[in-house]
Order: structure tokens, then C-alpha cells, then sequence
């Protein structure tokens, strides 16, 4: 794994806040002020470095400053910048706790060791997390992140059980339809 692929995305900027320099920050944390505690920041692709000093919050965002960023013009033009930690940083998970770039790339198989695909996203969309599978063939799968359907983590060795309930593995009947049609 490289440096890059060893960051967790803490936070994003949402907008110029006043018109010395301050942005809105959305921050991914825990704890939202957690943001700034770790040490620097570092831009996608880790070629700029920030410091950032918090000087309040507002609606559901933390207000800053970023260093390099001194008008309300930088501050625009940083609209959704997002933020990034080294892994080594963050504190460590407790048990059964993961952070989402931990999850990202684990191959996921089924319980008999049958490969399924590799993890390619977490989402959370309001009711827990869920994890999108890549696979070989066919349309991605996305089950609930839920110890019911991944039954085991083992981040040492790269790779997640996942036990689906009935049905989630079969193929959609509108793409089945549309294969079946492609080969007749």
C-alpha cells in the first residue's frame, strides 16, 4: 500500500465563511472538533499540506482556517476540498469498530470461502452502513455492514465474510432478461 492509500478522509470544505479567509468545514469525525487535533491536513492528492485552526461552528459545519487560504476568494475556490489524515494518526478502533478506509479493498467472501468480489465503497445513506461489493461479473452488491451479514472481519488478512440472506446474490430479473436476450 502506498502513503496515499493509507489516509482516511476526515472532513471537506463547504463554502467560504465571512471574507477574511474562513471556510466551512463538514467534518467527518467522531467528535467534529477532532478535525483539527490530529496535525496537519492534506489535500486528495497529498501534494498540499494544511493546518487548521477552528474558530467556530455553525449549521452542521465547523467554522476555520486554513493555512494558504487568506481571502474569501481562496476560500470559494476551495469548495469542496476534501481533507485527509494518515491512518497512523487517528486513534485506534475498538473491537468491531472500523474506520471506512480500512473496509475499502477487503476481498469478501462467502462463509464455504467462495470469492463474492472486493469491497469498493461504504455508504451510509441515514440507516447504517452498507458496503458496495465489486464483482467480477455483473452488477455490483451492496449489503447491510450489519454483524448479522459480515459476520467476520479480519483486516490481517484482508478480506470479510459475508453471509447474504436469501435472494441477494441472484441476478436482478430485468438484467437477466437483458443477457438472456443478448445471447439468443
Amino acid at each position: 500500500m502506498s502513503a496515499l492509500d493509507k489516509r482516511v478522509c476526515v472532513g471537506a470544505v463547504a463554502g467560504a465563511h465571512g471574507v477574511r479567509g474562513a471556510v466551512k468545514i463538514k467534518s467527518f469525525t467522531g467528535t467534529p472538533e477532532d478535525i483539527a487535533r490530529y496535525g496537519a491536513l492534506e489535500d486528495e492528492s497529498g501534494e498540499r499540506h494544511f493546518t487548521l485552526r477552528l474558530t467556530g461552528a455553525g449549521k452542521g459545519v465547523l467554522i476555520g482556517h486554513l493555512s494558504g487560504i487568506a481571502d474569501r476568494n481562496q476560500a470559494e475556490a476551495a469548495r469542496g476540498l476534501r481533507l485527509y489524515l494518515q491512518r497512523a494518526v487517528l486513534p485506534p478502533t475498538e473491537a468491531d469498530e472500523y474506520y471506512h478506509a480500512d473496509l475499502i479493498g477487503l476481498e469478501a467472501v462467502l462463509s464455504d470461502g467462495t470469492a463474492v468480489g472486493r469491497v469498493r465503497a461504504v455508504h451510509d445513506f441515514g440507516a447504517g452502513d452498507t458496503l458496495e461489493i465489486a464483482r467480477a461479473e455483473g452488477p455490483p452488491l451492496v449489503v447491510p455492514f450489519t454483524c448479522a451479514i459480515v459476520p467476520s472481519v479480519d483486516l490481517a488478512a484482508g478480506r470479510l465474510v459475508i453471509d447474504p440472506p436469501p435472494g441477494l446474490l441472484d441476478e436482478p430479473a430485468g438484467a437477466r432478461r437483458k443477457r438472456e436476450k443478448a445471447t439468443a
